[in-house]
C-alpha cells in the first residue's frame, strides 16, 4: 500500500516503547511502521521498572528487534536505547541514547512537526527536557499513553514506573496530549477478531495474535477472550488527532499515590476523554493485509 505521500507532508515520529512489558506495544509499533505518512526517525526501547524484570530496557530492545525482524523491517528504522531505570528525582536526568535522539530531532532545522509518542514511562522525555530545556519551545508534540482515570487518578502502570518523570513533563511547557487509562481502555479486540484479521498476515500477524493469546492464557488474572490494545491510540492520534474527544485542561501534577493534584498552576494540556477504536483498528488491519497477504 503506497499513497505516494509527499515528503514535506510526512510527520516526523519518535516512538518510545516499553515493548516487552506486555503485548500491546507490538501492535502499535507494527502499525506505525506501516503508516505512509510517518517518517519514523527513531524507536526508543524503554524500561518498565523492575517488578517484572531486572533488565526491562534490554528486554524491550530485544523485543523491538524481534518484531521488526518478523516484519522484514529491521534495517528500516534506527533503535536508540532509552534509560535503564527511572529518574531519581525531578532535577536529575537519566542520560541515554534515547534522550539524545529526542534532543537532536527536536532541535533539528527540519520544518516538519515532530511527534514523540510514549507507550510506557516518560523517563526519556523528562531526561531530554532536563538536559536541554530549549526543546520545550520547539515544534514538537508529546503523546503519552498513561495516567489514571480523570479527574481523580490513582494507580496506573506507565505512571508507576516513573512518577518523577511524569511530573517533569507535566510541569514543563512542552505541547502534551495525554491518553489516560479511561480513554486507552476503549481499544478492546477479541481473540476471534485477531485470528480473523491479524493471524493470516505473515510472520508478524501470526506472532501478534499468538502472543496475545499466550500472554492472556498464562496469567489467571487476564481476560479469557479479549485484549485491550491500549497503546494503539498513539498511532491513531498521530494520523488524525480528532479520532477521539478531548479537552484542554490545566496540567496536573502527580502525588506519590499517583492521584492527580489539580493545582492549575501549569499550562494547559490536551486530555483525551475517549478514542475511536474503529478508525484505528480498521486502518491497522488494512495496512497489515496489504503488506503481508
Amino acid at each position: 500500500m503506497n499513497f505516494n505521500i509527499p515528503y514535506d507532508k510526512k510527520i516526523r515520529v519518535i516512538l518510545d516503547t516499553d515493548l516487552k512489558n506486555e503485548v500491546d506495544d507490538q501492535f502499535a509499533l507494527a502499525h506505525a511502521m506501516l503508516t505512509e505518512s510517518f517518517d519514523i526517525r527513531a524507536v526508543i526501547p524503554a524500561h518498565f521498572g523492575e517488578s517484572k524484570s531486572k533488565t526491562s530496557q534490554k528486554d524491550s530492545h530485544d523485543e523491538a528487534v524481534l518484531v521488526l525482524s518478523k516484519m522484514g523491517m529491521l534495517n528500516d528504522v534506527p533503535l536508540f536505547d532509552g534509560a535503564a531505570h527511572a529518574i531519581p528525582d525531578e532535577k536529575t536526568p537519566a542520560p541515554s541514547a534515547g534522550a539524545d535522539i529526542i534532543i537532536k530531532e527536536a532541535m533539528s532545522d527540519d520544518k516538519r512537526p515532530l511527534y514523540i509518542s510514549f507507550l510506557g514511562p516518560l523517563t526519556d522525555m523528562a531526561s531530554a527536557l532536563l538536559i536541554e530545556p530549549k526543546i520545550a519551545e520547539r515544534n514538537i508534540t508529546v503523546i503519552w499513553i498513561g495516567g489514571g482515570d480523570y479527574p481523580d487518578g490513582g494507580w496506573e502502570y506507565n505512571l508507576k514506573n516513573d512518577i518523577c518523570a511524569a511530573n517533569v513533563v507535566f510541569k514543563s511547557s512542552v505541547r502534551l496530549w495525554q491518553v489516560p487509562r479511561n480513554a486507552y481502555r476503549m481499544m478492546p479486540v477479541s481473540f476471534a477478531e485477531l485470528y480473523d484479521k491479524v493471524y493470516p498476515c505473515g510472520e508478524i500477524g501470526k506472532y501478534l495474535a499468538e502472543n496475545v493469546v499466550g500472554f492472556n492464557n498464562a496469567a489467571a488474572s487476564r481476560p479469557v477472550e479479549y485484549r485491550i490494545l491500549g497503546d494503539s491510540p498513539a498511532v491513531g492520534l498521530m494520523m488524525f488527532d480528532g479520532c477521539g474527544e478531548w479537552a484542554e485542561l490545566p496540567a496536573p501534577e502527580f502525588g506519590l499515590d499517583m492521584k492527580y493534584v489539580h493545582s492549575k498552576n501549569h499550562r494547559a494540556v490536551r486530555v483525551y476523554k475517549n478514542i475511536d477504536p474503529r478508525f484505528i483498528l480498521e486502518d491497522f488491519y488494512a495496512k497489515l493485509k496489504s503488506a503481508y497477504m
